[in-house]
């Protein structure tokens, strides 16, 4: 006769939660700590842009100013998954992208407000400014045009047989234009290393990306090239992360371009003078309740036994970061007039 088991029964994961909590428990400490710098790094970039739409605000900050919030996830997942001598260049929503390369944020916030501290000393405002440093190289104002510098980029590093990428990043508007099919078929013509990343955060301007964009996916626009695609979930930065480094590896290893499509979110309009009367306040609401990528990150943290104390210390400590950039740009002189005739090619 079969001997009875006395001991009990394992327990059934039933749900989707439960799934996550269990994943989270075999967490290391490494691992943990990697969390905890994500959750930082996209808080930082949340508390500097909604700085910068308050300074906006109050005339502090002239001309156009896009802010990043909701899409944080992105560029910090993105940038976890590169090395230093790999280069970065965007467009326009571009402040998250300094934050992430590790700009100071003294310095983004000094040339917001057109002061001579700033990176590009007071002349590029918010959509023109780089850092050779840390191998920005800058947000663009025209729609697309920074798709064939990160192709040049990319030829850059290849032709100096440096094991490095370049993450081009554009939207879902850009994602029409004709230069970047001259890109894409330059890259995969001649194998560069180039991920192009396109933050479809569903609305070019105004208009959805259903209403503009025909083809079941984004991803899939390089294909007459023979470049491969994926859809990420661009919510989620461990899911960025696992999507980038396969496509880091690919790039790097010899095989070509690779190209990213992020299902994200931005949660304000298309600009700060945009009042996003396009979209209902439900959707907005819905997504920063159910999708929010910080808030993702921080229900891991809790199930990992980070307190809200230490949560609170390290948003006080981001706070505090924030202020210390606006009043060092505040403090900083504007440039001298003698600035217009610097820099310039004729």
């Amino acid at each position: 006769m079969a001997k009875t088991s006395t001991s009990k029964p394992l327990k059934k994961i039933n749900t989707e939660e439960d799934a996550k909590t269990s994943k989270l428990a075999s967490v290391t400490a490494g691992e943990k700590k990697e969390l905890i710098n994500y959750y930082k790094d996209m808080l930082l970039i949340r508390r500097f842009e909604e700085k910068a739409g308050q300074l906006y605000g109050m005339g502090l900050i002239g001309g156009f100013c896009h802010l990043y919030i909701g899409q944080e996830a992105v560029v910090v997942g993105m940038q976890s998954v590169i090395n230093d001598i790999s280069s970065v260049v965007t467009s326009y929503r571009d402040h998250g992208h300094m934050l992430a390369c590790g700009m100071d944020p003294k310095g983004v916030m000094a040339e917001l407000t057109g002061r001579k501290d700033g990176y590009s000393r007071g002349k590029g405002g918010s959509m023109h400014m780089f850092s050779r440093e840390k191998n920005f190289f800058g947000g663009h104002g025209i729609v697309a045009a920074q798709v064939p510098i990160g192709t040049g980029l990319a030829f850059a590093h290849k032709y100096k047989g440096e094991k490095a990428v370049c993450l081009t990043y554009l939207g879902d508007g850009a994602i029409n234009q004709g230069q970047v099919y001259e890109s894409f078929n330059m890259a995969a013509l001649w194998d560069l290393p180039c991920v192009y990343i396109i933050e479809n955060n569903q609305y070019g301007m105004g208009t959805s990306v259903s209403r503009a964009a025909a083809g079941k996916t984004l991803a899939s626009r390089g294909a007459s090239y023979g470049i491969p695609g994926l859809e990420v979930d661009g919510m989620d930065v461990l899911a960025v992360k696992a999507a980038g480094r396969k496509a880091v590896r690919h790039a790097e290893s010899g095989k070509g371009p690779y190209i990213l499509e992020m299902k994200t979110y931005r949660y304000r309009g298309h600009s700060m003078s945009d009042p996003a009367k396009y979209r209902t306040k439900e959707e907005v609401n819905r997504m920063r309740k159910e999708r929010d990528p910080i808030d993702n990150i921080k229900e891991k943290l809790i199930i990992l036994n980070v307190s809200d104390e230490e949560l609170k210390i390290m948003d006080k400590t981001i706070r505090d970061k924030v202020a210390s950039a606006v009043e060092f740009a505040q403090q900083s002189e504007e440039p001298d007039p003698k600035e217009l005739y610097t820099d310039v090619l004729i």
